[in-house]
């Protein structure tokens, strides 16, 4: 027998593939990358490495956390939920049937600061059990419509407020706009009016991107049922910043909305009256209304969650560092003994 000549047609097609071009193959091309061969970091953890990498995130994390919680802590706020206390006695029985009646929705609240509260201080009202989030709401309106004057006639994804009942279109159309909030508040300090900022209280980009400078509300709470504020035709979307602040859906059911700002400063102790008007209708679904006044911080608003998520996870690692260095020093690892890594042991 030829020693010489191929054992099989196999191993004739792999001599021929090796010295020769590939053809219909899908091994991929020889690399180090896909071949896994690029060199690679692979750290050896070590008793040592894990207490500090454990202590260094503790250190970290408890100032940052105490920080937040201090900044928070130093926010001002004044919360006064209303939806009940500014129904008549007599007619808390059915309230549904008065806030959709004749009867004068005027309300008189007095507040008092508890500690010194510089300007601004931002006014909020605060919705419970709203959910701006569902599904057919969130779609009922026309982003086409509301900055382009040209698509007034854009109402197909407005139902069920897309048209009035003598078929014209409404701008601007949708659940959202329909719904729209539209009790008010005014404040006065010593029988002295207090003056209520609320110019550039809507984000930016909505103003100049999302709502046209020349259009205007048309047919607007002009159906059968009012759904909430009515809007001045006179002025263009973009500067009906109510509108504007209401049109931002907000992602869970309790949910604060900037009504205005006051640019003056308040001292503790001072006694604020508010006269609002109880128009909106929250009793259908057992919702509830609170008035918000707010000051802010380098952190932003009032929220202690940011400080405690960090003190908890900088608290945790501490006790694991600490829990470790116990153990490694009750029972240490012998020096140069690496047998405690698998690929080191003998099977």
């Amino acid at each position: 027998m030829n020693s010489n000549a191929p054992s099989s047609s196999s191993g004739a097609t792999g001599s021929a593939d090796s010295s020769g071009p590939r053809r219909n193959s899908k091994r991929p091309k020889y690399s180090r990358f896909t071949q896994q061969e690029l060199p690679a970091c692979k750290p050896i953890l070590t008793p040592r490495w894990v207490i500090s990498a454990f202590m260094l995130v503790s250190i970290v994390f408890i100032p940052i956390g105490l920080a937040s919680l201090f900044a928070s802590r130093d926010v001002v706020e004044i919360i006064d939920r209303y939806e009940t206390d500014c129904i008549p006695q007599a007619l808390r029985n059915d309230k549904v049937k008065y806030i959709q009646g004749p009867e004068d929705k005027t309300c008189n609240r007095t507040l008092r600061v508890p500690k010194h509260m510089k300007q601004p201080i931002y006014v909020y009202y605060q919705l419970d059990n709203f959910y701006q989030n569902h599904r057919r709401y969130v779609k009922s309106r026309s982003d086409k419509q509301l900055k382009d004057p040209k698509s007034e006639n854009d109402v197909s994804s407005c139902k069920p407020e897309d048209t009035t009942p003598g078929s014209n279109q409404i701008v601007p159309c949708g659940l959202i706009a329909w719904s729209m909030f539209n009790d008010t508040y005014s404040f006065s300090r010593n029988s002295e009016q207090l003056p209520l900022n609320k110019k550039g209280i809507s984000w930016k980009s909505d103003r100049q991107h999302k709502f046209g400078k020349k259009v205007f509300p048309k047919n607007f709470q002009n159906g059968t049922l009012i759904g909430g504020a009515h809007l001045n035709s006179s002025i263009p979307l973009s500067e009906q910043e109510d509108l504007i602040v209401w049109m931002r859906t907000a992602a869970l059911p309790t949910f604060r909305k900037l009504y205005g700002k006051i640019e003056v400063d308040l001292q503790a102790n001072e006694i604020i009256q508010v006269q609002l008007k109880n128009y909106y209708n929250t009793y259908s679904f057992n919702g509830k209304k609170k008035l918000v006044l707010s000051t802010t911080s380098w952190l932003g608003g009032k929220n202690d969650f940011i400080g405690i998520a960090y003190l908890s996870v900088g608290g945790l690692c501490f006790v694991l560092a600490m829990a470790f260095t116990i153990i490694y020093l009750v029972k240490p690892r012998r020096l140069g003994d690496p047998s405690y890594l698998s690929w080191n042991r003998n099977p």
